[in-house]
């Protein structure tokens, strides 16, 4: 009975302790506190895909970072936003949102009024201003090929056109710096934007009040690096990094750079 008794009391005082420990703070224990980082959103652009994150998403989730690869239907900037605001919303904690090409015109409406988007990353990405388009911002500097670059428009049932990239030009205009047989896949699967998207003004400029961060190609084809350079100074971007030799698909052909980046977003004040 004796050594039951001393058992007994044992316990208690051990779940006394346990319960005591539960109540202090974990600075207390010699535990900092566990703060979540960011949920990455990734919105692709025209003539891409989903997949044209792979190799940034496969560096973030090494990293320990949530990643979402948004869908994009490239048929209009407000309808685009739309579904994309509606995704963030529903995740909880802070969000940085990434756009690349006509992706970063719908990531600057998306964003405006999310109070959960803590910064704005440009991947070779429009960042208009409102009343601009995707269209007028590519044609503000010379050096885009685009226009030549483009199969004949496919025209929709509702009325307007689709546009794609003509394959066995796909390449050299979209995806210079990527291999052969990699460029071929993507000249295949990409998927097309109506020409009214490109050339639908932006309504809103959320980059003018979230902290926004840009990095593109030196020989991108599609936005002369100077409307780039030209967008990212007027953002006043926290950072904005040209690769040289890079093409339209930086996030393909330099996967390590752009993860960087958002890293860097991610763990900005």
């Amino acid at each position: 009975m004796a050594r039951s008794s001393k058992r007994f009391a044992h316990t208690v005082a051990k779940l006394v302790l346990l319960g005591i420990a539960a109540t202090l703070p974990l600075a207390t224990l010699g535990k900092p506190p566990v703060t979540p980082k960011p949920t990455v959103v990734l919105v692709h652009g025209a003539f891409a895909d989903a997949s044209s994150w792979n190799g940034v998403i496969e560096r973030l989730q090494a990293k320990g970072y949530h990643v979402v690869a948004a869908p994009n239907e490239l048929r209009s900037v407000k309808g685009d936003a739309a579904e994309v605001a509606t995704l963030v919303k529903r995740i909880p904690g802070p969000v940085v949102l990434v756009g690349h090409s006509y992706g970063g015109s719908v990531i600057s409406t998306a964003a405006d009024g999310l109070s959960n988007v803590k910064a704005l990353v440009y991947v070779s990405a429009f960042a208009p201003d409102v009343g601009e388009s995707s269209a007028q911002l590519a044609g503000k500097f010379p050096g885009s090929t685009l226009g030549p670059a483009l199969a004949a428009p496919v025209p929709l049932a509702q009325g307007g056109n689709d546009l794609y990239i003509q394959q066995d030009k796909f390449r050299a205009q979209f995806a210079a710096d990527v291999p052969v047989a990699q460029a071929r896949l993507m000249a295949a699967g990409q998927r097309p934007i109506t020409d009214a998207a490109l050339n639908e003004a932006s309504t809103v400029a959320a980059w003018k009040t979230i902290p926004a961060w840009f990095i593109y190609g030196s020989a991108d084809l599609n936005i002369p690096p100077a409307s780039l350079a030209f967008m990212a100074k007027r953002a006043q971007a926290k950072a904005s990094e040209e690769i040289k030799g890079g093409s339209h698909v930086v996030m393909v052909s330099h996967p390590d750079a752009v993860a960087q980046l958002i890293e860097k977003a991610a763990g900005s004040n």
